[in-house]
């Protein structure tokens, strides 16, 4: 009998364009847990499990009524998203050639629905602690920016990514998504102070809601100043047609997620507006982050490790 050799067993290995298909999913999927994580909570259904991690009284799937099925249906979508996670952290793992920055990543997706799990299991134990929930679906936003920067990544060469407008539009952008983010968190705080508790007797942030949703919406209108001013700027500099192409988007989407916005006001908060809203500002998020990436090029490298002379690659979400 032979002994066994652990240097006989070769592992899989998988191609740039495998890793950019998984991540993609990996990207849809993310979104698809923010939208169905909004709709357990416009529903009240936050506690039709009650338990966790089964769902009642040690039973793993939901009984059959409607408050534990929208639940159930949120923790399968959890279950795809791990197992997709996994996936992606596996064949960038096991890329060929292989890229240390993507394991890095993938590993960040992987880390980051291990804590979405932890941190749901709070939520449910706290009786949705509106504080846990905000920090349950920011922490969903982060993972899912980490997939959209593997997706980016999963093709491009190995050299280091080289601006194609000047450092002060860079730093506008910057500013563009640091502005998002303050507008994300503050529109935790507007639906953990209104109406949409998630489930029956769950306790709500103590701030008027029609102050925080002012102070909301006159950040995002901030926001939209600096977009407009970012587009006019790349035109002016005459930046590539991708980037002022995700520019129009990034415009088009925030002025629809605007829209959602003051109709879900004067609606008072109506819940089918919400998810809309919700899934505006997913969308947001993508074209936003898929915009600062477009500012970034990596040039082409030669076999032997030495700089192409060659045409610069560019690689960017929704090319």
């Amino acid at each position: 009998m032979r002994a066994y050799d652990p240097k006989a067993v070769r592992l899989p290995r998988f191609s740039p364009a495998t890793v950019r298909k998984v991540a993609l999913v990996s990207v849809i999927c993310f979104a698809l847990l923010v939208v169905s994580g909004g709709a357990v909570r416009l529903t009240g259904s936050g506690l039709g499990c009650p338990d966790w991690p089964s769902c009642f009284q040690h039973h793993l799937t939901a009984v059959s009524s409607f408050h534990p099925i929208v639940e159930f249906a949120n923790r399968l979508v959890s279950a795809a998203v791990t197992l997709v996670s996994v996936t992606a952290l596996a064949v960038a793992a096991l890329r060929t050639p292989p890229r240390r920055d993507l394991t890095l990543l993938g590993t960040g997706l992987v880390a980051g629905i291990a804590a979405q799990i932890v941190l749901g299991g709070l939520v449910v134990l706290f009786k949705l602690n509106p504080y846990l929930v905000a920090l349950h679906f920011v922490l969903t936003i982060v993972i899912l920016a980490d997939a959209i920067v593997l997706y980016h990544l999963s093709s491009s060469p190995v050299s280091r990514a080289q601006p194609v407008v000047g450092r002060d539009l860079v730093l506008l952008a910057r500013l563009q998504l640091s502005t998002l983010t303050l507008v994300t968190l503050l529109g935790t705080v507007v639906t953990g102070a209104g109406p949409h508790a998630g489930g029956p007797g769950a306790k709500r942030i103590p701030i008027a809601f029609r102050d925080i949703a002012e102070v909301h919406s006159t950040v995002a209108l901030f926001l939209i100043g600096v977009t407009l001013a970012s587009q006019f700027a790349f035109h002016h500099a005459d930046a590539p047609e991708v980037v002022l192409r995700r520019g129009r988007l990034f415009i088009e989407v925030m002025a629809l997620q605007g829209a959602l916005g003051y109709l879900q006001y004067f609606l008072h908060d109506a819940s089918w507006v919400v998810e809309l809203h919700l899934a505006g500002v997913t969308t947001l998020w993508i074209t936003g982050i898929g915009l600062f990436l477009s500012l970034h090029r990596h040039p082409l490298e030669a076999t032997d490790g030495a700089p192409s002379s060659g045409p610069v690659g560019t690689v960017a979400l929704g090319t």
